[in-house]
């Protein structure tokens, strides 16, 4: 995707101090990241998933309550958007210990590009499916790989819960990433809530008079705060994939000096070449071979479900394929800029190569979403079908399967 594609089809974000972050390749194919408002084919996605919502009656009663101002104990720490909440989580955290690392590094390093289709776990009633690694994993991963002391922990208590972060936080004075439920949060746009239990975000701060917390979302433009009913009440979120049992996480240490770079590039790109292409034949559900069966999948489901459960199944497949940022790529434009940059920290310039690659791949998950999205909507002259996706998930699974293929044998 080029800049100038970068979509700005504003309609939910309105208002609102949510915003996108792309990447997207300039003229001479570099890597930035860009702001986004919105992205048609997610709208539309959005607006199917919106009408069958159970939650619909609640939703419509939801007031956005955005408040940036704050006075109380701050960490020093400023806002930096990101593409995605948990790299940007761990960014904050990595840099109050002096530790600077881009999103696509961390997210590359974390070997966090990955594909699975889940059909016996179902989110909002239809089946999972992730283009990254399962929340959290990113955080054990890179800080496990970098040499540095963390610590994770969840409650059954909610005042226990809170009364943990105050420790944390005031005592310590330690910035806490916590893991939330994105239904109630109060600054996201109503239309942005549904019952996802994996949110990211990073508390630095607290005022005590006003009870509120200051807070760095990184899909936000600014820092924002939460009060401390709400905060709790989304570390508890109900529903969604699992149980979040005000799940908070925090570094400990660092060592003096990090790891050498080339060698957990390379370690990190083989780990997730062979998440993608060296599993077991019989994991039919996950990495390329994910691919291959989702196209088999979904070439059946108008016949298997019906017209309307099918095209509630695709606009759910569209939002976790966007998933707020990824330019509807599913992370593989992250995981191009990862490569172009570790081409230029460690001197292996052959990885720039595989970064227009994976970028092209990327380019045909976005065709693949748009084409979902005019089944969901049709337009005049726009008559795609559930077999034009399948075949397109061929030829996707088929690329990738090549590309992770000769990537691995590019770095042993």
């Amino acid at each position: 995707m080029k800049i100038e594609e970068v979509p700005q089809d504003l309609k939910y974000c309105e208002g609102a101090v949510m915003r996108d972050q792309n990447y997207a390749v300039d003229e001479e194919g570099r890597y930035h990241m860009v702001k986004s408002d919105g992205w048609a084919p997610k709208n539309d996605a959005l607006d199917l998933a919106l009408e069958e919502d159970k939650d619909k009656e609640e939703r419509s009663r939801m007031a956005m309550r955005t408040s940036t101002d704050f006075q109380g104990f701050e960490l020093p720490l400023s806002h930096q958007p990101s593409a995605h909440c948990e790299n940007g989580a761990i960014s904050t955290l990595l840099r109050y210990y002096g530790i600077e690392l881009s999103e696509p590094m961390i997210f590359g390093l974390a070997s966090g590009l990955f594909f699975v289709h889940l059909p016996f776990i179902k989110m909002s009633g239809m089946p999972v499916t992730a283009f990254r690694t399962f929340p959290g994993v990113l955080f054990k991963r890179i800080t496990k790989l970098l040499g540095i002391k963390t610590e994770t922990r969840r409650y059954l208590s909610q005042e226990r819960a809170m009364k943990a972060l105050d420790h944390i936080l005031i005592d310590q004075k330690t910035p806490v990433g916590c893991v939330v439920g994105m239904f109630d949060l109060p600054y996201l746009p109503p239309e942005y809530r549904f019952r996802f239990n994996g949110h990211n975000i990073c508390i630095i701060g607290k005022d005590e008079k006003s009870n509120h917390y200051c807070v760095l979302d990184s899909n936000a433009t600014q820092k924002v705060t939460i009060s401390r009913e709400d905060l709790m009440k989304v570390r508890f979120a109900p529903g969604g994939t699992y149980p979040l049992l005000g799940q908070m996480y925090w570094i400990k240490s660092v060592p003096e000096q990090l790891p050498d770079m080339k060698t957990l590039v390379v370690k990190s790109i083989r780990k997730t070449c062979w998440y993608m292409v060296s599993q077991p034949g019989f994991i039919h559900i996950a990495g390329a071979n994910g691919i291959l069966y989702l196209s088999r999948r979904i070439r059946t489901w108008e016949q298997t479900m019906g017209a309307r459960r099918a095209k509630l199944n695709l606009a759910q497949l569209i939002r976790m394929l966007e998933e707020i940022g990824t330019g509807g790529a599913g992370f593989r434009f992250i995981y191009g800029a990862f490569l172009q940059e570790a081409a230029e920290k460690t001197g292996l310039s052959f990885l720039n190569d595989y970064s227009v690659r994976i970028t092209e791949i990327g380019d045909l998950w976005r065709v693949f979403a748009y084409k979902a999205s005019r089944i969901i909507k049709k337009r005049a002259g726009e008559n795609y079908t559930y077999d034009d996706l399948a075949d397109l998930l061929q030829v996707i699974g088929d690329k990738e399967k090549a590309f992770f293929r000769e990537l691995a044998e590019a770095v042993r």
